[in-house]
């Protein structure tokens, strides 16, 4: 009876300890992510506020950006990253119609599929970012 109690209990344990969460492997990707020519341009008027990794510990999907503190116009955003994001090899994300998504682009990054997204500006922040996961996942 014990035996079996700590199977149940011991072994769930070991797995949650020694598997669970983001490891090397998302460390890679985040860093090839982040190495990402893209992440270091921004539209002329903006100011870089922050930048961040992240990496969620239940779905493993890592991602990489900054954010711009910036006054300019959707448009120009938009505009300057589809030219930086084409310029690397970036394509734009379409639909299952064949319509491109707005602010969103696929490229190879890391063994996997990342999706380089822009975010608006809102509130005078302008957000870049590049997420993406060992499991294929869709992200735009």
């Amino acid at each position: 009876m014990a035996v079996a109690g700590l199977l149940l209990v011991g072994l769930p344990a070991v797995y949650f300890l020694a598997v669970y969460g983001c490891g090397e492997e998302e460390d890679r990707l985040a860093a090839a992510m982040a190495d990402e020519p893209v992440l270091g341009t921004a539209p002329e008027g903006a100011d870089r506020a922050s930048r961040y990794q992240e990496c969620d510990d239940d779905s493993l999907f890592v991602s990489v950006g900054a954010q711009y503190r910036y006054a300019g116009s959707p448009k120009t955003a938009l505009r300057h990253y589809r030219e930086a994001a084409q310029a690397d090899s970036w394509r734009p994300h379409t639909t299952a119609d064949g319509e491109p998504v707005p602010g969103c682009f696929t490229k190879a990054v890391g063994g996997t599929t990342a999706y380089l997204t822009v975010k608006g500006p809102g509130k005078g922040v302008l957000e870049v970012g590049i997420i993406g996961d060992h499991e294929k996942s869709e992200w735009c």
